[in-house]
């Protein structure tokens, strides 16, 4: 994707109706033009992977990406939308057959996941290694806000030293300052740690605390190193 293209959003809950995400069509629409007059000219889709969202299978989340595309299409709001998912990362996870794993594009070369935990749980390295034999690259969704990375950072080299890439939580940079997860996300920023920025939004309310994090990111490093990491990067994500 040539630098022609403006940020890609990796990741969002859009799809109305299908986890915590977006509730309407409207809400969808109203938080898509917010994006859009950001300079967002595409956003993956990325609802949870949870046991209690039976529906949100590979399938039916490229059904429901493409409907939504439409109904932005009518809308004339210029946003590009591509279907993915956000796995939970749990012990069973290596029981799910591999073409039921939602992918970046459905393309099985990037996964995104989030996990919550106070330490590292012992199936952890398990479940990577077992995303890799699949041949994927995994992403870990938001660290700064997983209370282990929190209490240890230097968590993040032994990510990177295994092939995992990060993905930044654009709220945290709209947190209060004194806060854990606005500490951390400049932390990691300033250290170089993040492959991608993601809005994760849920919601119209939301939305507008995640894109003020999005100015308060370029005030931290500059305009162009947040390009590589909202447009640039995210575009490794598109088959």
């Amino acid at each position: 994707m040539s630098s022609t293209h403006g940020r890609i959003d990796v990741h969002s809950h859009l799809l109305p109706g299908v986890d915590d995400g977006c509730a309407t069509l409207e809400e969808s629409l109203a938080c898509a033009r917010k994006l859009a007059e950001a300079g967002y000219t595409h956003a993956f889709c990325t609802p949870h992977i949870w046991p209690n969202l039976p529906k949100n299978t590979v399938e039916e989340i490229g059904k429901r990406t493409a409907r939504l595309q439409h109904a932005f299409d009518e809308a004339k709001v210029p946003l590009k939308l591509l279907p993915g998912g956000e796995l939970n990362l749990r012990p069973d996870i290596i029981d799910t057959p591999p073409d039921e794993l939602p992918t970046y594009g459905m393309a099985r070369k990037f996964c995104l996941f989030d996990i919550w935990a106070e330490k590292i749980p012992g199936f952890f390295w398990k479940s990577v290694e077992w995303l890799k034999s699949l041949g994927l690259r995994p992403i870990i969704a938001h660290p700064e806000r997983m209370r282990a990375v929190q209490d240890q950072p230097e968590l993040a080299q032994e990510f990177a030293d295994a092939g995992l890439l990060l993905q930044g939580n654009l709220q945290c940079f709209g947190d209060p300052p004194h806060t854990h997860t606005r500490r951390l996300a400049e932390q990691f920023l300033q250290e170089n740690r993040y492959f991608a920025l993601g809005s994760d939004c849920h919601n119209l309310p939301g939305l507008q605390l995640r894109l003020d994090g999005l100015k308060n990111a370029i005030g931290l490093v500059g305009r162009e190193e947040i390009l590589r990491l909202t447009r640039d990067n995210p575009a490794q994500l598109i088959a």
